[in-house]
Formats: C-alpha cells, sequence, structure tokens
C-alpha cells in the first residue's frame, strides 16, 4: 500500500513539475539583448565585412584557376563571397545563429 500511495505521488509531482517548466518556456523573451545587439553592430558586422571583402579577393585571385579547369565559379563564389554577405548584411541584428 505505501508503495502504490509513493508512486502515485511521485506521478502528480512529475505532472506539476512538467506543466510549471511548459508554462515557464512559453513565457521566454527570445529576442536577442541589448549587450548582443551592441556586440554584433560593433564588432561582429565589421568582421563579417572584411571576411567578405576578403572573400572577394580570394575569389578573384583564385577564379582564372578555376577557368583553366573548367570547374564553375558558382560554389567559391557562394562560399567565399555570398556567405559572408548574407552573414554580415541580411540578418537580424544581434542574431548570432
Amino acid at each position: 500500500m505505501s508503495r502504490l500511495h509513493s508512486f502515485t505521488v511521485a506521478a502528480v509531482l512529475a505532472m506539476t513539475i512538467g506543466s510549471a517548466h511548459a508554462q515557464v518556456t512559453q513565457d521566454v523573451d527570445t529576442s536577442p539583448s541589448a549587450v548582443a545587439m551592441a556586440a554584433d553592430l560593433l564588432i561582429v558586422r565589421p568582421l563579417g565585412l572584411v571576411a567578405t571583402v576578403l572573400g572577394t579577393g580570394l575569389f578573384v585571385l583564385q577564379l582564372p584557376l578555376s577557368v583553366v579547369q573548367g570547374e564553375p565559379p558558382a560554389d567559391p563564389a557562394r562560399k567565399l563571397i555570398v556567405a559572408p554577405a548574407q552573414f554580415t548584411f541580411s540578418r537580424p541584428l544581434g542574431d548570432l545563429e
């Protein structure tokens, strides 16, 4: 009898904790903090701009080799120019994921 009682109490506690956790997670604000937005604006975005410029330079340097080898230049362009440019210019401020 006491085992059944202990199991029932444990099950009720588990359901209570689970429902409380679900209510807490629904109210969590997922927007970036002011510190994250400031760090993104002052540090990460300028580094992304530098990466975009360096990627463009590397792309221009490797382009003749890519043409001689007969490879399409779209893949290196996507990785060296487009990806850093999208990271720098098209994502929301403070969103580092």
